[in-house]
């Protein structure tokens, strides 16, 4: 992965440094927003350094270090642990007088998937900054937006500028393993603190530059995730002794049949909006199909070329199954009565749960396999009529000249516990990537640059002063 920011107009350059410099002046600060800019960049390469590997998560020592920034700072907040080194920190700017509008929530989790070092090119947690770039597990997903947003927080407290609403910072545990120790804890545990929260800006958008231009991609929903556990079950053995049929042979027969369906193709109306908007940044085919999506079908042959060149895309048109993980015997000699793998399923946004797993076991087809869920969710979609999306849309012109285009993921973030709640929730990053960029998250050699980082910041600050100041 080689991650460089898209390259800012120069008048754009000029005028955020006009921007800053007038802050500066007027409100006195110690240090304008480009020296908070720069400050992130080293405090990412030591939120880097701390181990907060999910699992087991640890998410308390992440506490930790951005309780100590905000004591500097002179900022309140309280921590909590959902269990025994699993913590979350929430703080809050308060609105000042007047009528107050519905409270705002910057959002990033804690903790990082683990890393195989085996495959790196180097330390997974090292927090290297050189050739500019800041290396480490979780530069991406999610610690580099975690110190954007800090640093923007942390920006609009110094400035002084009265605000029409609250905004919080909260740094969570676990969303790697699905947020049950963070926001969903928070959630169950501290309802309270989300009164009068009306949006919530967390991971899963960003700016994407194709070739010479930009888009901005803002998550409106996503696509849900439903964990299964499969169970195949028959008569025990000895290695040595082959039977005609076991509980593994019947459980490789049942992968088999998973792994070969293709689901039916349903465009439904986010995905064919997402398409048709960045239809105009597509080569060849794509440019076509993607632009028409929402009302012709693609052929098979074009679905097949899609999966292989972009599975991402090819994965918002149906619901999919991926086998990840596999479970036998304990021992190589014995022929186990009981065999288990673990299925990541992701349904499209309007896909009954219980209708899909009836499919699923018409698929398997036999009886002495059964299927049980590890993890669902509901199905929400934020709407793009609000202010903040508006905002977006004026900030990502000033600084990218580009048009935000609304989008579903794939993946699964924690927007969805507060899309439960109705709280109106986007994924949104400030950064810019190029379309190969996203290979380190979840991947290996996760980096980021240090122009995403500051330029970043300068760009959540102008969000939230165009969108909570007064």
């Amino acid at each position: 992965m080689n991650p460089t920011s898209a390259p800012l107009a120069r008048p754009l350059i000029i005028a955020v440094l006009a921007i800053c410099a007038g802050l500066t002046s007027t409100n006195g600060w110690s240090k304008d927003v480009g020296e908070f800019a720069e400050e992130g960049v080293q405090r990412l390469s030591k939120y880097l350094q701390i181990d907060t590997v999910n699992p087991p998560g640890n998410e308390t020592r992440g506490v930790e270090f951005l309780a100590a920034i905000l004591d500097d700072a002179g900022i309140d907040y309280e921590t909590a642990e959902s269990a025994p080194g699993r913590g979350n920190l929430w703080a809050k700017l308060e609105a000042s007088g007047g009528e107050k509008e519905p409270g705002l929530v910057l959002l990033h989790h804690i903790d990082v998937v683990p890393a195989n070092r085996k495959y790196w090119s180097f330390e997974p947690l090292s927090g290297d900054v050189k050739n500019g770039f800041v290396y480490g597990r979780g530069a991406i997903d999610t610690k580099g937006l975690g110190i954007a947003q800090l640093q923007a927080f942390l920006a609009l407290h110094a400035s002084g500028k009265p605000l029409n609403r609250d905004v919080w910072l909260i740094a969570t545990a676990d969303e790697e393993a699905g947020g049950f120790f963070g926001a969903g804890w928070l959630i169950e545990n501290r309802r309270e603190l989300f009164d009068g929260v009306g949006y919530v800006l967390n991971e899963g958008g960003s700016a994407r530059a194709f070739g010479d231009t930009t888009a901005v991609l803002v998550e409106v929903t996503q696509k849900v995730p439903l964990w299964l556990r499969v169970t195949s079950r028959g008569t025990p053995g000895h290695g040595s002794a082959p039977r005609v049929e076991t509980s593994v042979t019947k459980m490789v027969r049942a992968l088999k049949r998973i792994s070969e369906t293709e689901f039916p193709v349903r465009v439904l109306q986010p995905v064919a909006d997402m398409f048709e908007g960045i239809a105009p940044f597509q080569t060849g085919e794509d440019k076509e199909v993607f632009a028409s999506i929402g009302h012709t079908h693609p052929s098979n042959d074009y679905l097949t070329g899609l999966k292989l060149r972009n599975p991402g895309a090819h994965a918002l048109l149906r619901n999919t199954c991926s086998i990840t993980r596999l479970e036998g015997s304990s021992k190589i000699n014995v022929i186990p009565a009981e065999v288990h793998a673990e299925l990541d399923c992701r349904l499209l946004p309007d896909q009954n749960p219980e209708a899909f797993l009836a499919e699923l076991q018409t698929i398997i087809n036999d009886g002495d396999i059964s299927i049980d869920k590890i993890m669902g969710f509901t199905p929400a979609v934020s709407k793009t009529e609000t202010p903040l999306y508006k905002a977006i849309q004026k900030v990502s012109r000033n600084y990218f000249d580009a048009e935000v285009i609304p989008t579903v993921s794939g993946g699964f973030t924690d927007s969805h516990f507060f899309r439960d709640i109705g709280v109106t929730s986007y994924g949104y990053s400030p950064f810019a990537f190029t379309v190969a960029e996203f290979s380190g998250v979840h991947g290996n050699d996760e980096r980021v640059s240090v122009s995403n980082i500051v330029n970043g910041v300068k760009i959540y600050y102008e969000l939230l002063e165009e969108f909570a100041a007064r």
